[in-house]
Order: C-alpha cells, then structure tokens, then sequence
C-alpha cells in the first residue's frame, strides 16, 4: 500500500519535473502513481520483472527529488502560493474601500498570479 504523503510528493515532484524522467520511468510512475497498478500488474504490462519495475520506480524517484534538490521549483511554487494567498487577504481587507472597477482589477491580478502559480503560463 502506498503512503499518500509519498504519493502526494511524488505526483508533485513528477508534474513538475516528469518531462526530465525516461520515457520508461515516465510510463511506470504513471500506471504506479496515478493509475494505481501494483508492481505484478506492471511488471504483466511491461512484459518485464516485478524487480525492474521496483528498481525502475526507485530511480525515477530518486531523480525527482535529485531536480527538485538543485531546481528548487517546489520552494518558489510554495512561496508564490502564499504571496498569493496574502494577496486575497489584502483584497478581502480593502474590499469596502475600493470601487467595483478597482477591485475588479486587483482581483483579475491575483486569478493571473493563482494561473501561473498552476503551471499554465502563457
């Protein structure tokens, strides 16, 4: 059985540096972690060993957390997640002291800031 922190923190780590894994180590963290198959069930899949998958898995994260080390990625998306946060308490605050065009605008800011924070920069 898999730990959720585990999980959480791999599905993290991958969505943001999965792209940077193998294609095979790309294949096996998806059907482990987000589809939910045993180490047998893709090990059948694969046509390979139940170990290959194990040490496979292991490398894959292994290196996640070697990117994540040097990128620093998950640190500045935490930090922008709670600058954003602060933001929409700041909003919330002024809020009866600002006309409906200036909140408005306040308010389109933050829906930018919270689109990036998610990845989808465009």
């Amino acid at each position: 059985m898999l730990d959720l922190d585990r999980v959480v923190t791999v599905g993290r780590l991958f969505s943001l540096y999965g792209p940077l894994l193998t294609d095979k180590q790309q294949k096996l963290v998806k059907l482990y972690y987000y589809q939910d198959l045993s180490l047998g069930e893709i090990a059948q899949q694969q046509d390979i060993t139940r170990q290959a998958v194990y040490d496979n898995l292991k490398r894959a994260e292994e290196a996640l957390k070697k990117y994540d080390k040097k990128l620093q990625l998950t640190t500045y998306y935490d930090a922008l997640e709670n600058e954003t946060d602060k933001l929409a308490s700041v909003i919330d605050q002024i809020r009866p002291k600002l006309d409906a065009k200036e909140i408005k605008k306040l308010e389109d800011i933050l829906v930018r800031l919270e689109t990036y924070q998610e990845g989808e920069l465009e």
